[in-house]
């Protein structure tokens, strides 16, 4: 509609993952490189996490542009569906006749083209987006799908692609064979200040006109306190912005127009809102790999804990002092820094070490908790809005 007033050659905020539009922020382009090197490692497993309307889609589209084209492959949108299911979409979409074939047929035609493809000297790749999505005996399923493989080189080679939830599920216990399967993960992130700015003149430029419009002072800030620096999010009000300054017959973007379109979007299109409520509690994109680490290391040691239990559980009834010393050592081996030295028989000084060590670790882990559930009840309720309202905006 606006596209001859600003002089583009097509619209430059579209929300459809044209891999034209991609901007590599530092995010972006470590995720690329990440993805490009474990292609050509034929890595088995690649990881590729992000929040909703970060760009996950738009650089798997310029990803597989780049894919040599010995490799066959196979993208799987759809995961919420049946283990048979799951097999028979792979199946048609490396082009395979799925027709009449039980679970059974079906991964042993599978295995067939495969094997195939690697002795004509190809690979074959599977792309599952939403991954978060897949159960976890689903998950197991694929882990065992990447089993073919020779002794110098993998038959298959998967991407998982999903929201950060995802990596919450793999963590699980019983999925820890495909976590080690994973070599290569990466996450992507929202935009700082700087390259949104730098993303929107990016996208005006590939649309034909970098200078088409003006942005008066305090309108960036005003956009990055609505987006959080979500391209998807910057996408919707930068479009509705020009259509508001084409409606008006000007090409100046000021803070009275761009504060009446984001109030105009929380209103009538709540979906839009920012799903930070409270910015000092958001997570910092730059703080995710150390709650990771931190994560990581707090279920290692859950799996400790859980083994000496059991261990004690199991062995012959001992007497309470043997329980407590052994409970002590798994306390001290458990702690980050060492305690004063007391006598080990002493009950009141292993009852304080209860008290001061493991509730504490406790209230870590419970306030941990909370903040996954909450961030994993955001970040469904983001997906659902910004669906809704990439209907409604397609309509």
């Amino acid at each position: 509609m606006y596209t001859s007033f600003f002089g583009f050659k097509n619209k430059p905020f579209q929300l459809t993952p044209d891999p034209e539009f991609l901007f590599l922020s530092r995010s972006h382009k470590k995720a690329m490189t990440f993805l490009k090197y474990g292609i050509a490692d034929n890595s088995g497993f690649i990881l590729l996490t992000g929040e909703i309307g970060t760009g996950k889609t738009t650089i798997l589209r310029s990803m597989i542009k780049t894919i040599p084209q010995n490799v066959k492959l196979a993208r799987i949108n759809n995961t919420k569906v049946s283990s048979e299911q799951l097999i028979s979409m792979i199946n048609e979409d490396f082009g395979l006749d799925v027709k009449g074939l039980d679970k059974t047929q079906l991964l042993s035609r599978l295995s067939d083209f495969l094997i195939d493809q690697y002795a004509q000297g190809g690979r074959s790749m599977i792309i599952i987006d939403e991954a978060q999505n897949l159960s976890s005996d689903l998950l197991e399923e694929i882990r065992l799908l990447s089993n073919l493989e020779t002794d110098k080189s993998k038959l298959l080679q998967i991407i998982l692609v999903g929201q950060p939830e995802l990596n919450l599920k793999l963590g699980r216990r019983e999925l820890e064979q495909l976590r080690q399967r994973i070599t290569v993960s990466t996450h992507i992130t929202p935009l700082i200040k700087e390259e949104m700015d730098l993303y929107i003149k990016y996208r005006l430029k590939i649309a034909g006109n970098e200078n088409a419009v003006t942005f008066e002072e305090g309108v960036m800030d005003a956009m990055y306190d609505f987006s959080k620096g979500v391209p998807r999010l910057i996408n919707i009000v930068c479009d509705f912005a020009l259509l508001a300054a084409f409606t008006d017959g000007k090409k100046i973007l000021d803070k009275g127009l761009i504060h009446e379109v984001i109030h105009d979007l929380v209103d009538a299109r709540p979906e839009t809102k920012s799903p930070v409520i409270d910015t000092n509690e958001a997570i910092n994109p730059e703080k995710y790999e150390e709650i990771e680490i931190a994560l990581s290391s707090m279920q290692v040691r859950l799996r400790n804990i859980e083994a000496i239990i059991n261990e004690l559980q199991k062995t012959k009834p001992i007497s309470d002092n043997d329980k407590n010393r052994k409970l002590l050592s798994l306390i001290n081996a458990l702690q980050t820094s060492k305690s004063t030295s007391q006598p080990q028989s002493d009950n009141n000084f292993l009852t304080n070490i209860k008290e001061t060590i493991l509730s504490k670790k406790e209230d870590e882990l419970l306030k941990m908790e909370k903040e996954i559930i909450s961030k994993d009840r955001i970040l469904n309720k983001r997906k659902e809005k910004l669906s809704n309202s990439l209907t409604r905006i397609q309509e």
